[in-house]
């Protein structure tokens, strides 16, 4: 769910306004999970404006002190939640550690990185979700580890049913600063999409939807 639609609204402003929102219907982007996308939202853009990357962090740390009480641990999924996740940490004076998608193979051949503590109460950092499988991936590692899941926060979500459910199915809470329908809409009453654009946009989803 989204944490609020004022603040929804802001952060899908602030998402164009870096222009990290790339169209391009014709030749398609490639997202991790495999899918042909004529949308592809690059958050990292976003830590480079200091305005921006402040109201994020804030508005993140608000939301997880409404939601969950006694988080013990900001853990970040590499790569996207690790700057997020390590400035969420500092303003909530919390520790910090990361995961990622699959272990090291030279050294210590860490999965997680950073101090974790089995019985921790932790809150996940993302940048977006997708389909959600990698994220919920990285909550099944830290829950291997010991931990307990207080919930996952990210800037944005497609809020594709398979994402939707898959989140459902793991028990796991997760609350965006925006999403999909959102973003889509501030982009076209800024012309920053046409309405061509727009239907392009609504036949994707809605035949992601049905898969």
């Amino acid at each position: 769910m989204i944490y609020n639609k004022q603040i929804a609204l802001q952060t899908a402003g602030y998402l164009l306004q870096a222009k990290a929102v790339k169209l391009s219907p014709k030749d398609l982007f490639t997202w991790a999970s495999g899918i042909k996308s004529p949308i592809y939202c690059d958050n990292r853009v976003t830590l480079s404006h200091h305005e921006i990357r402040t109201f994020l962090r804030d508005n993140f740390c608000k939301a997880i002190k409404q939601q969950w009480e006694n988080v013990d641990l900001i853990a970040g999924v590499a790569t996207g939640g690790i700057a997020q996740g390590a400035l969420i940490a500092q303003q909530l004076e919390l520790p910090f550690a990361y995961v990622r998608t699959t272990k090291k193979d030279h050294g210590l051949t860490n999965l997680i990185e950073g101090k974790v503590e089995a019985g921790q109460r932790v809150v996940v950092v993302e940048d977006l979700i997708s389909t959600g499988k990698s994220s919920l991936e990285v909550v099944e590692a830290l829950r291997l580890a010991g931990c307990e899941i207080a919930g996952m926060v990210a800037i944005f979500t497609y809020n594709l049913p398979v994402s939707i459910e898959g989140f459902k199915n793991a028990n796991c809470s997760l609350i965006t600063l925006t999403d999909y329908d959102i973003l889509v809409e501030q982009a076209l009453n800024i012309n920053y999409i046409t309405k061509d654009d727009l239907t392009v946009l609504k036949i994707f989803k809605e035949t992601l939807a049905k898969k």
